[in-house]
């Protein structure tokens, strides 16, 4: 044997499994096909955001929690209804107890910090136990994704029992009673940056056996057609043009390589993409997009300006929102607000987006609390090609049909929509699901200071029939694309993290963890995910495979 393990995969779950089996004095050979700057893998990118359930940061916001309801959230959103859906409803118990206990006091003590301020995300809106976090857990990791994936990387690097072997891509799995043999091809050296497409010249052949494997491999967000094979009966055709949430070696092959060897792939068809993306202003890998985190108080317009059905409001609700846009037939829809609105409620994912939370830069934070956009948004609005803004309604929205190529806006019924919001809005109550929503967030302290604008007209109460901008600045349109991103399915897995075969009996020295196993049994998140899971389905994974497998060897 080469080693006691051969990992594939160097991302937050590959990481976190191997740094634990290293710790436990098991050897390792750690494979991916990247270049080692990408390092960390799609983790790296992340906005560092953890779903964790009653913890000091939710208590000292008054926020009340538990494992309990954080569950029934769960459950609620996740909608398990397969035969399948056994072993990942099981992760999704053992996940929710993981985030309610250990999780924090783990990351804590592997040096990880948190915003204080907690994120409402996935808001849901629907009646309980319907889709949606009751209360806010979205814990923003101190320093981003690359906070989160320093500390296993550096015990993966520093490790005498880990050998690192980038640019190894894996092209076959054998299985037999004495272990795997784990093949592929060698890839010539890339200088590369990190996320940028590398070269795919094969210059060597190599092939490692071990005791076991693990599966860390991610999944297929970055391989457009895989996309659109497993597109989801019920939310239309398949977007034609789409933009990517990941780098393109999140192509999906591996998955298909575990399968050949005799692992099952199951619930294909559920997926997590996001329908508020825009183009990157400067990409750095093919299609890149860049998902906006909104409040809630953008009026959300469909590609022929119809405002989407109560509850599909900025941040409630991600897929049901995707399903409706792509159900209609257009790949893209609409936000229309004011600046004073985009100023307050517009964040960015990722951590190249967020320089202040990822440089751990206080002076550069404080300029949340002030007046204007974040300096990212700010770059987008000057740079980017989805962003408009004009000084009456009519001139928006014919920029808006220019941008889209088809006249589908009505100037005179998009004034409409927004003379409704505003009388909603000057009524100091209303009935307006939206205007309500929005009020009862500016309840949550972490919404009033830095995510949801005092309410207010977008248009000039003086000039009713004029169409002209209120006191809150320009009006402005935003045109939100797909943006995909994450495998909800994946290999099935039991709760040690063995890969499952057609027989449901476990593939012989075959572990998967990460997004290649749903983040659990092979979809953890059901059909909806609740944000903040993604990370932390890596993390327990990574975990309860490396020491479960340590365990046995």
């Amino acid at each position: 044997m080469d080693s006691d393990v051969i990992v594939i995969g160097a991302g937050l779950s590959g990481l976190v499994a191997t740094a634990e089996l290293a710790d436990a004095e098991k050897s390792v050979i750690l494979l991916d096909g990247e270049p080692q700057q990408s390092f960390g893998g799609q983790a790296h990118w992340s906005f560092g955001g953890l779903f964790l359930v009653d913890s000091p940061e939710q208590r000292r916001l008054r926020i009340r929690d538990s494992t309990e309801l954080a569950l029934a959230d769960w459950l609620g959103s996740a909608a398990f209804d397969r035969p399948e859906d056994y072993w990942p409803r099981r992760w999704a118990e053992g996940f929710v107890e993981f985030a309610g206990g250990e999780l924090r006091p783990w990351l804590r003590g592997l040096g990880v910090r948190f915003f204080p301020l907690v994120q409402w995300a996935e808001r849901g809106g629907y009646s309980a136990p319907g889709h949606g976090n009751s209360v806010p857990r979205f814990h923003v990791t101190w320093g981003t994704g690359p906070g989160l994936v320093e500390p296993f990387a550096q015990r993966v690097l520093n490790s005498r029992r880990v050998r690192l072997r980038c640019r190894h891509k894996v092209t076959q799995l054998e299985i037999s009673s004495a272990g795997v043999l784990v093949s592929g091809d060698v890839l010539e050296p890339s200088e590369v940056p990190r996320g940028v497409r590398s070269s795919e010249v094969k210059v060597g052949e190599f092939s490692y056996t071990a005791s076991a494997v693990v599966v860390a491999s991610g999944g297929i967000g970055g391989n457009h057609d895989l996309v659109r094979a497993h597109w989801p009966v019920g939310w239309g055709d398949p977007p034609e043009q789409m933009l990517s949430g990941v780098p393109d070696f999140v192509d999906g092959s591996m998955l298909s390589i575990a399968s050949v060897a005799g692992g099952r792939l199951i619930n294909s068809d559920r997926m997590w993409h996001y329908p508020e993306g825009i183009v990157n202003h400067d990409p750095v890998w093919t299609r890149h997009g860049i998902r906006i985190l909104p409040g809630p108080s953008s009026l959300w317009l469909d590609a022929r300006g119809e405002r989407l059905p109560a509850p599909l409001f900025p941040g409630f609700d991600a897929l049901g929102a995707l399903r409706h846009i792509t159900s209609g037939g257009h790949a893209y829809s609409w936000y229309v607000l004011d600046q004073t609105t985009l100023n307050a409620e517009f964040a960015l994912s990722g951590s190249e987006q967020n320089a202040d939370l990822t440089g751990k830069d206080l002076r550069l934070l404080a300029g949340r609390v002030r007046p204007g956009p974040t300096p990212e948004v700010a770059a987008f609005q000057d740079r980017g090609v989805d962003f408009l803004s004009a000084d009456t309604v009519a001139e928006l929205a014919a920029k808006m049909n220019q941008l889209a190529g088809a006249h589908l806006i009505d100037a005179d019924a998009l004034q409409a929509t927004i003379r409704a919001h505003d009388l909603q809005i000057r009524s100091g109550l209303g009935k307006d699901p939206q205007v309500v929503a929005t009020s009862a967030a500016r309840k949550f302290l972490g919404d009033r200071l830095i995510r949801v604008a005092a309410p207010h007209e977008f248009l000039d109460p003086r000039d009713p029939s004029g169409g002209r901008v209120g006191s809150g600045g320009p009006l402005v349109a935003v045109r939100l694309h797909v943006l995909t991103r994450k495998t909800l399915g994946g290999l099935e897995t039991d709760l040690d993290g063995r890969m499952l075969g057609s027989d449901g009996q476990p593939v012989h020295g075959v572990y998967a963890v990460g997004e290649a196993a749903g983040f659990g049994g092979g979809g953890v998140h059901g059909y909806r995910a609740l944000e903040g899971t993604f990370l932390g389905g890596c993390l327990f994974t990574g975990r309860t495979a490396g020491r479960s497998l340590a365990a046995t060897l």
